[in-house]
C-alpha cells in the first residue's frame, strides 16, 4: 500500500491504496464517489472521464499513484451547492442524458471543451466530445446540450 494526496472536488485526500489500483477504483472504492462510471474499462467509451489537473483523462487508464499530488474534479464536483452547473441544466432539459453511464463523462468533457472553446464550432463539439460514447441519444440531443451550455454559459460566465 502507498498513501497518495489528492485534491477531489476541492477537498484534500490521503488515501493508502495498492500502486497499480486503477484511479477510477480509487474515486469510487476509496473516495466514495460513484458518479464517475465504468463503461468499458478499455479508456474507448469515456464513461469515466474526470479532469486530472485540468486535463481530460479516462480515469480506468489512469495507475491511482500516477494522480499523486494531482487536482482532480469528478461529475460530484461540477454542481454548486445545491445547484446544477448550467452545463448539466443543459443536459437535463436538451434530453442529453438518458441512461446516465456515459453522462459523467459527457458534462466533463463539455466542461473542458468549453474551457477551450467558450462557443464552439459543431466541428469543435464533435472533436471535443469524439472520445465518449452514447448508446442511447444518437448524439444530436448531446450536441444541442452543449450548444444550449454555452449560450448559458456567455450569459453568466460564473455559474
Amino acid at each position: 500500500m502507498s498513501t497518495m494526496q489528492l485534491t477531489i472536488n476541492g477537498k484534500r485526500h490521503a488515501l493508502d491504496v495498492p500502486p497499480m489500483k486503477r484511479l477510477l477504483d480509487v474515486l469510487r472504492e476509496d473516495a466514495h464517489l460513484t458518479g464517475t462510471k465504468e463503461g468499458c474499462g478499455e479508456g474507448e467509451c469515456g464513461a469515466c472521464a474526470v479532469l486530472l489537473n485540468g486535463e481530460l483523462v479516462n480515469s480506468c487508464l489512469v495507475p491511482a499513484l500516477q494522480a499523486n499530488g494531482a487536482t482532480l474534479c469528478t461529475i460530484e464536483g461540477v454542481a454548486h451547492e445545491q445547484h446544477l452547473h448550467p452545463i448539466q441544466q443543459c443536459f437535463l432539459e436538451n434530453g442529453g442524458a438518458q441512461c446516465g453511464i456515459c453522462t459523467p463523462g459527457m458534462v466533463l468533457a463539455t466542461h473542458h471543451l468549453l474551457d477551450k472553446y467558450p462557443n464552439p464550432t459543431m466541428e469543435q463539439i464533435k472533436e471535443g466530445l469524439a472520445g465518449n460514447l452514447c448508446r442511447c441519444t444518437g448524439y444530436m440531443r448531446i450536441f444541442e446540450s452543449v450548444q444550449e451550455a454555452a449560450q448559458a454559459l456567455s450569459l453568466n460566465p460564473d455559474p
